[in-house]
Formats: structure tokens, C-alpha cells, sequence
């Protein structure tokens, strides 16, 4: 065995905290950019951050930049009461007896966010305060604090609830939703009009009466608050031209603290520490310049190649690759993928995440391209005219866009689209026919 010194020379990329910093900060939306700003602010001493707006006079910009003359006092507040404590002083106040009160406040806590008692026959631990036939008791008495059907355990108790509390004379579609409820959701009027022994002219009465029910009685419980999205561009339309601008004027200024500078001329630990901090400001000021500039080199190409999306709106997207903005602003694909996330852009119509601007293409019979966006609204037009005694199958569907329409597509697309869009098959789509 011999030991060998041997020198080699190799190049490796390295990602330097700067460069991770830089590419973070690339993604952030504006608000994220503000918070990481702010962060900043705590961790590095010669920051110095002053404030462009006053808090007043954010908060107007927001609101104008919604549209709204008015904003609610509690806009940026979350109360920290829910319903199911208003829901439960109100069963407090119906039943005195403390027994029943406990019982009432188990089932209300237990509630999620539809109505139901999901936990049910599921946790075992669940009946170790109440037994069944108390939580049954609880069930019935909680339809008369809150809107009948709430507590229920499934969808199947859920309309029975509302039939027998509301509609006591309905027994013909008590029967059909306690026996045939999967018949009914599959839409087989056939073989309910058969088991029931009615006419396919009742089948359809029932139907739309039990449309009329409620299959999630407790989303009034649900406290979620308000969300609002504050835009990270904005577009325009002024002197019938497109103009954009970056919806980033609520940023704090970055200023260095002078009282920290004196110490860089130092030769000690002290100078080593602030000149650290002052490079990092440098780095922190050129990757929000850097950001701020990608951002507008990429908008002004989608101003100019979507030109059509913003004056008529979605059903107008041309097909648009990411890797086609790169090549003409001279970026990597990376750089713009990072540069579009999270971002929103407002448009005269609507806010969007401004990812919808790229959509990949569908080939047509003619040479030309045409975005996936545009014939996903094609589909939903086309389905929302169709006979619904008589849907079109996605083969159908398919084989009219390669048809009439020219353009390539498979079954298989037909049925992604039709999923994405919340459209229901064929089989569910079919109406009653009389």
C-alpha cells in the first residue's frame, strides 16, 4: 500500500448567505417584504427605518386600492369571541337545568365548522363524559337553539333533521333521502321512480324540494375572518394605454444610523462588528433594487404580450411561458419563477395571482397555439348550454373541440379541465325529464 499526496483543483457553487438572502427576497410579496424589513430593523443595530405614511394614511391606500369609500373599524382586528359562544348563551338562556346546559356546551365545542359531530363513532373517548342516548337528547334539543340540522353526524341525519323539524308532512322525501340518499346523488331518477313506485313527475318534485335544504347548517359558526390582499402591482388604464406601478410606496425608508459610522474608520472589535452590518445594509438595499427592477422588466413584457387579458379579461390569455419572458428580458427561468410567486396583481377588473399570466398551450388545426385558460372557459360555456336531459360525455366534448373548434384535446384534458372547473360528470349533470 502506498500513500499518495495529490493535489487537485475542482469548482464547486457555493450558496453564500448574501445570495440565499437575495433569492428569498425575490419571492416575498410586498407585505412579506415589509415584515422581512421590519425584522431587519430588530436584528441589525445601524438600521434606521423611516416611515413614508403615516398609519392613517396606509390605511386609505388600501382602501382606495379596494375600491371601497369606507373600511370597517375592525379591518386589520380579529374578535376574539366566536359563534359557538353566542350559540351557547343562547342554549343557556333556553335551558336552565345545569345537567342539560353541560350537555349543550360538549356537543357545541364539538361541532366543526359545518354543523356536524364528526368525532362520532370514531373516538371512543368521546362517550366518556355522555352516553349515547344523551348525546341523542342533546341533538334534538340543540335544533332548537341553533338552525335545524345542526349536530348531525351525517348528511343523512342532517335532512331529516330539517324534514322532520320543518316540513313534517313531507314523509315521501323523509323516505327517499333515510333509503335512496345514494340514489339521489348519483342522479338515478330511473331506478328511485322504480323503488319508490312514483312517477319520474315526483321524483322531480322531491328532488328540487330537497334541494332546498341546507347540507351545512353550522357555517355560521365559522369565524374566519376577513382576508385582505393587498396587490403587489397595479394596473391601469389611462388615455386608453395600459400603465402599471408597483404598489410599494407603504415600504419604510432603509437609512443608516450616523451615529454608528464613526466606528468604521476604527481599527478594533467594534469597527469588525459595524462593518459587518453596514455590508449587510449594502447587500439588503441592492437585493430590494434588484427585486423592484425584475419585477418591472417582467411586468412590461406581460402589458405587452397579454395586452388582450388586460382590457377584455381571462377568457383573452394568450399562452405565455415562463421561459419565454427569461429569454426576452435576458433572466434565467428561476429568476422570473421566483420573481412571479406570491405576487397579485390588480387589473380594472379583478385581483389575480399573477402566476394565471402564464398558462401553457393547446395546438389547433390552423398552426396557432391557444392557452389552457381560454379553453377551460370554452368548456364551461359549452357545458352550461347543453341539453341537460342530455350531457355530453367528455368524449363528446372532445371530439366537438377537435372538430368544431380545431382544437387538439384529449378525453383524458377534457376530464382535468372539467375537475378543475368543480363540474360534476356527465351522469351528474343529467335533469330530471318528465
Amino acid at each position: 500500500m502506498v500513500l499518495v499526496l495529490q493535489q487537485r483543483q475542482e469548482q464547486n457553487l457555493l450558496m453564500t448567505f448574501e445570495l440565499r438572502q437575495a433569492i428569498e427576497i425575490l419571492q416575498y410579496s410586498t407585505y412579506e417584504l415589509e415584515q422581512f424589513i421590519r425584522q431587519q430593523e430588530l436584528e441589525n443595530p445601524i438600521i434606521e427605518l423611516k416611515e413614508k405614511n403615516t398609519y392613517e394614511e396606509r390605511v386609505n391606500q388600501r382602501t382606495s386600492t379596494f375600491g371601497s369609500s369606507e373600511m370597517p373599524e375592525d379591518l386589520f382586528q380579529c374578535t376574539e369571541r366566536n359563534m359557538r359562544d353566542t350559540l351557547f348563551d343562547d342554549a343557556k338562556f333556553i335551558y336552565p337545568d345545569e345537567h342539560i346546559q353541560n350537555l349543550l356546551k360538549y356537543l357545541i365545542y364539538n361541532l366543526d365548522d359545518n354543523g356536524y359531530l364528526r368525532v362520532l363513532g370514531k373516538d371512543p373517548d368521546f362517550y366518556l363524559e355522555f352516553d349515547e342516548f344523551d348525546i341523542d337528547k342533546g341533538i334534538l334539543l340543540l335544533q332548537e337553539v341553533g338552525p335545524v340540522g345542526i349536530g348531525a353526524r351525517d348528511l343523512k341525519e342532517c335532512l331529516l333533521l330539517q324534514i322532520t323539524y320543518t316540513y313534517p308532512e313531507q314523509k315521501s322525501a323523509a323516505f327517499l333521502v333515510e333509503h335512496h340518499l345514494n340514489l339521489l346523488a348519483d342522479h338515478k331518477w330511473n331506478e328511485i321512480a322504480l323503488q319508490m313506485n312514483i312517477e319520474m313527475r315526483e321524483v322531480k318534485e322531491l328532488y328540487d324540494f330537497i334541494q332546498t335544504l341546507n347540507p351545512r347548517p353550522g357555517t355560521f359558526i365559522s369565524n374566519f375572518p376577513t382576508e385582505y390582499l393587498t396587490p403587489d402591482i397595479i394596473v391601469e388604464s389611462k388615455d386608453d394605454k395600459l400603465v402599471f406601478h408597483l404598489n410599494d410606496g407603504y415600504l419604510p425608508a432603509i437609512h443608516v444610523n450616523k451615529e454608528y459610522t464613526q466606528h468604521l474608520q476604527s481599527k478594533n472589535d467594534v469597527s469588525k462588528y459595524i462593518h459587518t452590518q453596514y455590508k449587510n445594509v449594502e447587500w439588503l438595499l441592492s437585493s430590494i433594487e434588484q427585486r423592484r427592477n425584475t419585477i418591472i422588466k417582467i411586468v412590461q413584457v406581460l402589458l405587452d404580450r397579454q395586452e388582450s387579458f388586460f382590457i377584455n379579461g381571462l377568457s383573452s390569455l394568450r399562452p405565455l411561458t415562463l421561459k419565454e419572458v427569461a429569454d426576452e428580458i435576458e433572466m434565467h427561468e428561476s429568476t422570473v419563477s421566483r420573481a412571479t410567486t406570491n405576487k397579485v396583481i390588480q387589473t380594472t377588473f379583478g385581483s389575480f395571482d399573477l402566476r394565471i399570466l402564464f398558462t401553457s398551450k393547446l395546438e389547433t388545426a390552423d398552426g396557432t397555439s391557444i392557452s389552457q385558460t381560454k379553453v377551460k372557459t370554452l368548456l364551461e360555456n359549452f357545458i352550461a348550454q347543453e341539453n341537460k336531459f342530455k350531457p355530453y360525455s367528455d368524449q363528446k366534448i372532445a371530439e366537438y373541440f377537435n372538430r368544431e373548434k380545431g382544437i387538439t384535446i384529449s378525453r383524458r384534458t377534457i376530464s382535468k379541465y372539467r375537475e378543475e372547473l368543480n363540474i360534476p360528470s356527465s351522469s351528474k349533470r343529467k335533469d330530471i325529464q318528465v
